[in-house]
């Protein structure tokens, strides 16, 4: 049964260009990164990254995510200097490549995020909720951008160190309704929410967090998620994430079910299908006498 204090927003306002999020959407994901847990997703030429968003665009993607800083564990910290080097040029030549395309920068650090809007940008994908950098919702809320807000408990290099919840559903919402107050302080409008699947959370947590994602719908923000080829999926199938993408459009489908706005996703072709198929049920109720 739907949520009554829950009224689906609208659009998002992408620096002027507005989307429409009353239904579901892709965002795929561009790395421009050496290590990122998936290899086809990476990318270090440019003509590359452009090759791989407008493969991606053509599949259905509505927004395109670029990150220069891998967030996997064990990944290797790197500088400031060394991931705008990365990121700054993808995010110009999409954005230039593809204008009409809202363009999301992967980083949690205020002074990149920066200047990747300069660069093109129009969303901001911070993974530590502001936690790793206390300028950057000053940031969100000067430049007035869509901001996706991920839970994370502790950092990339320690959140699969015994991660510990009493009842991780009640504690991510806890902590979403503490942040999303604060944000609205500060005058930040365009919020989407991330549970962050995965990020300091084992698998019996992430499948309780999916079961439960519709607790979420409460915050009256779109809902994004992002379990494209995750562990969670490799692990219990026993497989690799280049084999997981079966498991990637099957937990999809239970997200869509459960609110899910956006879907974060390697594979854009497939999650598209999953929409529409979503879509069609919805569409066709179950006959009652």
């Amino acid at each position: 049964m739907r949520n009554p204090l829950w009224t689906p927003p609208g659009s998002l306002n992408c620096r002027g260009f507005l989307v429409d999020i009353s239904t579901p959407r892709v965002m795929a994901i561009l790395n421009a990164t050496p290590d990122s847990f998936y290899a086809p997703s990476r990318g270090n030429a440019i003509e590359e990254i452009v090759d791989r968003a407008g493969a991606c665009i053509a599949e259905g993607a509505d927004f395109l995510d670029i990150g220069g800083y891998s967030s996997r564990p064990g990944a290797v910290d790197i500088s400031v200097a060394e991931e705008m080097d990365r990121l700054l040029p993808a995010v110009e030549a999409v954005h230039r490549s593809f204008p009409e395309i809202p363009v999301s920068v992967d980083t949690f650090r205020s002074e990149v995020a920066g200047a990747a809007l300069d660069a093109g940008a129009s969303i901001i994908n911070d993974i530590s909720g502001g936690g790793q950098d206390s300028a950057m919702w000053d940031l969100v809320a000067r430049r007035q951008v869509p901001y996706v807000l991920m839970h994370m408990q502790g950092t990339p290099a320690t959140m699969q160190d015994n991660p510990v919840y009493q009842d991780v559903i009640r504690e991510v919402l806890d902590y979403f309704i503490r942040q999303v107050g604060a944000l609205r302080e500060l005058g930040v409008h365009d919020i989407i929410i991330d549970p962050g699947f995965g990020f300091g959370k084992n698998i019996a947590h992430n499948f309780q967090l999916l079961n439960g994602l519709e607790a979420l719908r409460i915050l009256g923000y779109p809902v994004l998620v992002g379990l494209s080829r995750k562990s969670m999926i490799c692990r219990t199938l026993g497989v690799k994430p280049e084999d997981a993408l079966n498991g990637t459009t099957a937990l999809h489908l239970r997200a869509l079910q459960q609110g899910a706005r956006i879907l974060r996703v390697h594979d854009p072709a497939p999650a598209r299908e999953v929409i529409r198929l979503w879509q069609t049920m919805a569409d066709h109720p179950a006959y009652t006498q």
